[in-house]
């Protein structure tokens, strides 16, 4: 059999130990978005904290993939984009399932949501040329601009506490307003100011 023909899982056999970390942080966090979908049709409150639960967790493996690979001398260009695409659904879908299973469900409360992904999604692209653009420079990337993506716990740690205090669903802080005839709840206000802070150019933040 010739060694050089292509074998079945021949992708998987090419993973190096980070990229398993990478992997079971998008597994958690998918598992995060089923969780809070399913809270959303039968309201049964242990859906809801095992999706919480679960993100925190996808912090650590996101963590840890990084040091791994540093320390084993394995950083590829495969692990960035898993990375990057593990990111996107912990740190991007999952919060915004979490906002909108807590009570974001106007039409204005989706439409901050969806901006919040869209600006994770493209964060996470920028950084990823200009971490091309550094390597090809034989340079280091020395500071984030804008804020992270993992930053979004902050927002998943806050709806965590109003849960937990019961100032959630029609109870949320602020309550809700009606704009040109479709709902808004001001608390979604934030995430529209994540989102923000996330793709912006002029906001650097150094690197650890």
């Amino acid at each position: 059999m010739d060694p050089r023909a292509p074998r079945h899982f021949s992708m998987i056999r090419s993973f190096h130990v980070a990229d398993v970390f990478t992997l079971a942080n998008g597994f958690l966090g998918a598992g995060a978005v089923l969780a809070f979908m399913r809270f959303a049709m039968d309201r049964r409150n242990a859906f809801f904290w095992l999706g919480t639960a679960l993100l925190p967790i996808a912090l650590i493996m996101d963590a840890l993939d990084g040091r791994i690979a540093r320390r084993r001398g394995m950083a590829s260009p495969l692990g960035q984009e898993l990375d990057s695409l593990a990111d996107v659904v912990s740190f991007g879908v999952a919060p915004a399932a979490m906002a909108f299973a807590a009570g974001l469900r106007g039409a204005w409360d989706a439409l901050l949501l969806v901006y919040f992904v869209g600006c994770g999604i493209s964060r996470l692209a920028r950084y990823n040329v200009t971490a091309y653009a550094a390597a090809a420079a034989a340079a280091k990337v020395r500071f984030f601009e804008g804020f992270p993506i993992p930053t979004s716990l902050l927002l998943v740690a806050l709806l965590a506490v109003l849960a937990a205090l019961g100032r959630w669903q029609e109870d949320l802080p602020l309550g809700a307003v009606s704009i040109a005839g479709l709902t808004l709840h001001p608390l979604s206000l934030l995430f529209g100011l994540h989102g923000s802070a996330m793709i912006s150019k002029t906001l650097r933040i150094p690197k650890p």
